[in-house]
């Protein structure tokens, strides 16, 4: 009895001398845990050790963070599908996408900021200085037109297509995860079927991706997405359509399912294609895209001038009045009219009053057609891009599409730090910037019913993982890559509105990223824990 008293007391000093260090690095406890792949939630605590998760299930041991999720859920990170982030991507602590519950971004609809031979090194960069979330990108075919052929119209000679095909071929072997085109804007619409059929087979080879904004999204819809599908078939590659929208006030309700059946008919037949969306019913582009391509046919410069000339002006006054033609599409109409063209960044303080009014009630403030004001603001800002909301969408059409198992969810926004604005003002912002994730949730599980909780999370979590061939994302299981957020479902909301589009969701405390806690508690910490998400391609190197 004496031995064992004595024994208990010095196992009890030892205890008290040399507390048991923690097991893990990241302890979640009792959340109810959403899996990323669809299934309903259970709830388990998720342990996390040197970046991913070890332990789902009950977990004894110690963390040293701990993380009380008892009555929110936890879910992977939300992967943003069209993100807009490349340029400053290395100047970003990412704020506005770790706000909510966004940890990896697929950037690249323009393209690079960097050459096709500097991708590499720009990648390296990343590493060096870290970054706040994980990243990943495409290379845009206009790069590799501009390349050989500048910001102008015209047929590339076979030599010509075989510079692009080479830059294509560096650009895949440095990690990008194909060939992006955004076909409405100049010089990007000026590039043919064939054209690009012959760049997508430079991705086709390493299991790359087609991925587009397709030639129109209003009322020549169909032929765009067939257009799509045949670029895909042709080149070898996976397919992937931009912010899939019905953007043609006049077929509401009639587009959006035929268009549905046409990507259904693609993938029966064995078409790797799928669409992500974000869930507003407005666009936010360029206010000179409510200018024909002619316009451009000879690069910007002189498309500025032509801007100029009260002749061409009345010209292409009739063409909007007109619809759309064959090499453009037009948002105006697509619209209903100026008076659903809202005004979001002048880059001029002659028309920065107006921003948040529509060009229709801007052209009556001004006692001008409603045309010619947009052209006007258009020129002042330069050299930078005046900006418009474009109300094209119906409600119901989003619901349609987002109802599909192969939409993912993308942003079409750029990360950036700037969580508040002065007045309220617009700015440059749509709320899709602070809120399409966070939204998904809030106004079509919560709100209209359109989705499940799980089927949401699996639209931003394991599809697009799976997708983009992620393999190690996505999902909260035992291995994975600790990408993590939890959840408050009661009162997570977007906040951010058309008139107040910079404004934070709430609901979102907890996100975590490769196993380093980027906001904890709702304070961003300040880690910058990303990685560079690279798409595997064994090209052989060019000869020399």
């Amino acid at each position: 009895m004496k031995k064992l008293l004595l024994a208990t007391v010095a196992s009890l000093l030892i205890s008290n001398a040399a507390p048991t260090p923690a097991e893990y690095d990241i302890v979640i406890r009792g959340g109810r845990v959403l899996d990323g792949a669809g299934n309903p939630w259970v709830q388990a605590d998720v342990a996390i050790k040197d970046g991913r998760i070890v332990k789902v299930g009950q977990v004894v041991e110690a963390g040293r963070k701990e993380v009380d999720a008892r009555g929110r859920y936890v879910s992977p990170g939300f992967i943003d599908m069209q993100d807009q982030s490349g340029r400053g991507i290395l100047d970003t602590g990412a704020e506005s996408k770790l706000r909510q519950g966004v940890t990896s971004l697929i950037a690249g609809e323009g393209g690079t900021p960097v050459p096709a031979d500097e991708i590499a090194g720009w990648f390296g960069q990343m590493e060096k200085k870290g970054i706040p979330v994980n990243f990943g990108t495409y290379y845009g075919a206009v790069q590799a037109r501009s390349k050989v052929m500048a910001d102008r119209a015209g047929t590339p000679t076979p030599e010509q297509i075989e510079v692009m095909r080479q830059e294509v071929a560096t650009a895949m072997r440095a990690g990008v995860f194909g060939i992006s085109t955004a076909l409405i804007y100049a010089p990007a619409t000026f590039q043919s079927k064939a054209d690009l059929i012959e760049l997508a087979k430079v991705a086709g080879q390493c299991g790359g991706f087609y991925v587009t904004h397709m030639r129109d999204e209003s009322d020549k819809l169909l032929p765009a997405i067939q257009e799509a599908i045949e670029i895909g078939e042709g080149g070898g590659t996976k397919v992937e359509i931009y912010h899939l929208k019905a953007a043609y006030q006049p077929k509401w309700g009639k587009l959006m399912p035929q268009a549905v059946a046409a990507i259904e008919a693609a993938r029966a037949r064995g078409v790797d294609i799928a669409a992500d969306m974000y869930v507003y019913t407005a666009g936010g582009t360029g206010l000179n895209v409510t200018v024909p391509s002619w316009v451009w046919a000879d690069g910007r410069d002189k498309g500025l001038e032509r801007l100029r000339d009260p002749a061409v002006r009345a010209r292409i006054k009739k063409e909007v009045a007109a619809g759309s033609q064959p090499d453009w599409s037009n948002l105006v109409a697509a619209s209903g009219g100026w008076d659903h063209v809202m005004l979001a960044g002048s880059y001029s303080p002659d028309y920065a009053q107006y921003e948040g009014k529509s060009i229709a009630y801007i052209g009556k403030q001004l006692k001008k057609d409603p045309a010619d004001v947009a052209w006007d603001i258009v020129l002042a800002a330069q050299p930078k891009r005046a900006g418009a909301l474009y109300f094209m969408m119906s409600e119901k059409d989003v619901e349609t599409a987002l109802r599909q198992p192969w939409i993912s969810i993308g942003s079409d926004a750029g990360a950036t730090d700037e969580m508040s604005a002065p007045n309220g003002g617009v700015g440059r912002a749509h709320p899709r910037s602070y809120g399409n994730f966070v939204r998904v949730i809030a106004e079509y599980v919560k709100k209209r019913h359109v989705l499940t909780l799980e089927d949401a999370v699996r639209k931003m979590t394991g599809w697009p993982a799976q997708r983009m061939g992620l393999r190690d994302r996505g999902l909260i299981r035992e291995g994975m890559r600790a990408d993590v957020i939890v959840f408050d479902l009661d009162k997570l909301q977007d906040v951010a509105t058309y008139e107040r589009p910079v404004a934070t969701p709430v609901g979102i405390d907890d996100v975590i990223v490769n196993g380093v806690a980027a906001i904890e508690g709702g304070r961003m910490t300040g880690a910058r824990s990303g990685q560079v998400l690279r798409h595997p391609c064994n090209l052989p190197a060019p000869p020399g």
